[in-house]
């Protein structure tokens, strides 16, 4: 029989996301360079007939049919140009190759025009939802070519999650926009998280609350408007007992957390479009910081902090933790939409932010409700510069940076970091501003490199200079 699909890299994730796909009606081929990974994947899909895993990439391409559509979940870099290399002398013009791998958008877009030389469609489609999303509906971000996305649309539709009947799943962009959308997509993932741990940390630090409380007040907050999967899976990990020590779970897990780079590259591309994302910045600098246990041990025992206790109403202040937490997730997600607007225009993506918020409300690790007033503020403004313009998130923003800035003096009072809420408002307060000081700055590079500067009382684009020393 000839197959509809073929999956390479049958980790956890590729398995399932096979599963996934047959189980909506299409056969899948599967291949593994690894043949143990091969046969787990032959044991765990139990002898379905429109499932199977072949020896060789050769044989693999002979049994599928055409114009072939294979899925790559192999791990970013150097991985993905090896399958393409062997794979490429074995397909025909038309074929159809996706990347559904965290491969960083500019790779995607050289892949995409090297393999259109040969006739090869290619798209890269970001995958979000983890081992369990790809099994049962993940939101999917593709992007390439539109007439090799419509060939397999039918495909990646069916298989994504779904709201309201709707499809996570929708064309993004050429090129490499459906990878670039998911890297930022896990730059709001890493804002969103350092800001609930800073939430956790106020709770235990501050209030001297154990896990079995905070998990009561996450569920509690979890119902209101910032219902979302973080927040789901942050009151589960609160509930969990270790059964070594009889210890909540989370309180013998090592305080050092991992990261694969795609925080890393929205920083960085950030940096290149020239587009301010503190909150996303902090987030990477608080999980590097995490990284140095031993030296932070060190410094525990030279270093003083303030020895001072909490002194005010316990309830009150932990609504103030609420009120800071919903404001700052917000800003964290303004400032990736707005760092994709500017990639947009840089890119020539052409991005819908209305479709990237339908698509991000389910299956995705940073699905929430905010996101459907999100996709309401593009729909009644698609050219929508930030978020923070428009209500119902100027009303919020004027509502709770208050309760923000009164949670922040509190922290700094006991000596408790928050990277990423300190980010939001400055972020907030300097996006408010009228007039910054960087006149002084433009002074100051003036003076010491003859830079030039504007004056307020002159038309844009004429520049001075001034001689500052006799």
């Amino acid at each position: 029989m000839k197959y509809d699909i073929a999956v390479i890299g049958l980790g956890v994730m590729g398995q399932n996301l096979a599963l996934n796909i047959e189980s909506r009606g299409f056969s899948v081929a599967g291949f593994d360079v690894d043949a143990g990974k091969a046969q787990a994947a032959q044991a765990k899909w139990g002898g379905k007939p429109r499932m199977a895993t072949f020896p060789t990439l050769a044989a693999l391409v002979e049994a599928l049919d055409k114009p072939r559509k294979i899925l790559m979940m192999v791990p970013a870099g150097k991985p993905v140009d090896a399958v393409i290399q062997e794979l490429k002398p074995l397909l025909s013009p038309g074929d159809i190759l996706i990347d559904g791998g965290n491969s960083f958008f500019q790779d995607t877009d050289r892949r995409g025009k090297d393999l259109a030389a040969s006739g090869i469609h290619y798209i890269g489609s970001g995958v979000s939802g983890g081992e369990e999303g790809a099994l049962h509906g993940p939101a999917l971000m593709p992007g390439g070519p539109e007439e090799a996305y419509r060939a397999v649309e039918p495909i990646l539709t069916s298989i994504a999650a779904k709201v309201e009947g709707e499809p996570c799943c929708g064309y993004i962009g050429a090129g490499g926009a459906g990878h670039y959308v998911k890297m930022v997509h896990n730059g709001i993932e890493y804002g969103i998280m350092q800001l609930i741990c800073e939430a956790y940390d106020l709770m235990k630090s501050v209030l001297g609350m154990d896990a079995p409380a905070m998990h009561k007040v996450f569920r509690r907050w979890n119902e209101g408007p910032m219902n979302s999967y973080l927040l789901e899976i942050t009151a589960a990990v609160l509930s969990k007992t270790d059964p070594e020590t009889g210890q909540p779970l989370v309180d013998v897990i090592l305080d050092t957390a991992g990261q694969k780079g795609t925080g890393k590259w929205t920083s960085q591309n950030a940096l290149d479009l020239g587009v301010a994302i503190p909150t996303i910045n902090a987030a990477l600098e608080g999980r590097i910081l995490s990284a140095i246990r031993e030296e932070r041990l060190q410094a525990a025992k030279v270093l003083r902090g303030p020895e001072e206790r909490f002194e005010g109403d316990r309830a009150v202040f932990l609504e103030a933790i609420h009120d800071a937490l919903r404001l700052s997730i917000l800003t964290c997600y303004a400032q990736g939409f707005a760092l994709m607007r500017e990639a947009s225009k840089e890119y020539q993506y052409k991005l819908d932010f209305e479709e990237i918020a339908r698509i991000w409300r389910g299956g995705c690790i940073i699905r929430a409700a905010l996101l459907e007033p999100i996709r309401n503020a593009f729909r009644a403004q698609p050219d929508l510069v930030n978020l923070l313009l428009v209500e119902p998130f100027a009303g919020i923003a004027n509502l709770l940076h208050e309760q923000l800035r009164r949670v922040l003096t509190e922290a700094v009072r006991m000596g408790v970091p928050c990277l990423g809420m300190a980010a939001s408002l400055g972020y907030l307060d300097a996006y408010r501003r009228e007039r910054m000081p960087a006149n002084l700055l433009q002074a100051q590079r003036d003076y010491f490199g003859a830079h030039q500067y504007e004056r307020i009382d002159r038309p844009r684009g004429q520049f001075f200079h001034t001689v500052w020393t006799e």
